[in-house]
């Protein structure tokens, strides 16, 4: 594993600036963010690679979604009617 990554995520405090989401709302960075945590795991999980990687998109989106919407997706990934594409 990098060490960089590694120790980003030892200092992680918050999200960082992300040029693609500029603006003050920040919801589309929590759904992208969420997104992109389960397509990493899943791509690990499909390549026998280490998951850790990916700790890294669920730091960011824990600190920026309201936690009832975390709550609401994992339920209904649970449930298969997730309406996004992971």
């Amino acid at each position: 594993m990098s060490e960089s990554i590694t120790s980003k995520l030892e200092n992680y405090k918050t999200a960082p600036f992300d040029s693609r989401f500029p603006n003050q709302n920040q919801t589309r960075n929590c759904w992208q963010n969420y997104l992109d945590f389960h397509r990493c795991e899943k791509a690990m999980a499909a390549k026998g690679g280490d998951p850790y990687i990916c700790q890294w998109y669920k730091r960011v989106y824990t600190s920026l979604c309201p936690t009832s919407w975390v709550t609401a997706w994992d339920e209904r990934i649970e449930e298969g009617t997730f309406p996004g594409k992971i």
